[in-house]
């Protein structure tokens, strides 16, 4: 896989894709990148990429003239004709098999998840335009942009550090980067949150490691580690739990599970 990203700030990217598993990742070749800095295309002799919206307002927005040429350089032949007549409306324009998709990182985006991370990793190359300011012109999005993502309800001054979540959560995915067993029981895979980890020493400020982790018997530990992922799920996320059963991805000993735990607490409840 290959990451192209449009920025203003090339320099804040660089120790991500240069340290820990991103950077064996790019020694091994699994993927590549490429920072493609938007002031470099810039006609004039400041290298202006913004300037003030139209309609007035605070802020600044990122010029297109620039924006355009950089992408250009990097989706030379999606460029379309110039008619030189306004578009009152989004132009459609289908993305042909082994281009690279194009994604915005915006807080007005489509909210990212496990299964956009997923599904973006199939992806042979991926180009993330970084905003900045007030963001950038609309008819940038509309001639370029497939995607546009948010990493969640609040607002970044940085579009590089929304664009490296993104890119984070993907990458991880592609095969060869981790292993599958590694992969398999997190967070949000398989509709549920991940169960809790415990490492040397055995006890800890007078905390113990749970006896099944210490029993060597591996189907305990299994059921167990399945238990507290429902159970956790249940008590922080439990709209994952619908999810998942819409989804059809929650086996007959989770909702067995699901079941006990959902009777146990409302036994307890019964109590306060």
């Amino acid at each position: 896989m290959k990451f192209h990203v449009l920025t203003l700030f090339p320099e804040m990217l660089h120790g991500f894709f240069e340290s820990s598993i991103m950077a064996k990742a790019v020694q091994r070749g699994i993927i590549e990148y490429e920072l493609v800095n938007i002031r470099d295309f810039a006609l004039d002799k400041h290298k202006t990429c913004d300037d003030t919206p139209y309609g007035g307002g605070a802020g600044m927005l990122m010029l297109p003239g620039p924006l355009d040429a950089a992408l250009q350089s990097v989706l030379g032949k999606r460029k379309s004709p110039d008619t030189g007549k306004t578009r009152a409306k989004k132009k459609t324009r289908k993305r042909k098999e082994g281009e690279p998709r194009v994604i915005y990182v915006t807080p007005s985006g489509k909210p990212f998840t496990q299964k956009t991370a997923i599904e973006l990793s199939r992806e042979q190359k991926l180009v993330f335009i970084c905003g900045r300011y007030e963001g950038i012109d609309r008819r940038i999005i509309d001639k370029w942009v497939d995607d546009e993502i948010s990493v969640g309800d609040f607002v970044l001054s940085s579009g590089e550090i929304a664009a490296q979540v993104v890119m984070d959560a993907v990458y991880r995915l592609v095969d060869g980067v981790i292993s599958a067993e590694s992969l398999a029981e997190e967070s949000h895979t398989g509709g549920l949150l991940e169960y809790p980890q415990y490492t040397k020493p055995e006890v800890f400020d007078g905390m113990k490691v749970p006896s099944v982790l210490l029993s060597g018997n591996h189907e305990r530990i299994r059921r167990w580690r399945l238990r507290e992922r429902i159970a956790k799920t249940l008590a922080v996320r439990p709209d994952m739990i619908g999810a998942a059963r819409q989804a059809g991805v929650l086996t007959e000993e989770a909702e067995s599970c699901i079941a006990e735990i959902t009777r146990i607490q409302g036994e307890c409840n019964g109590f306060d």
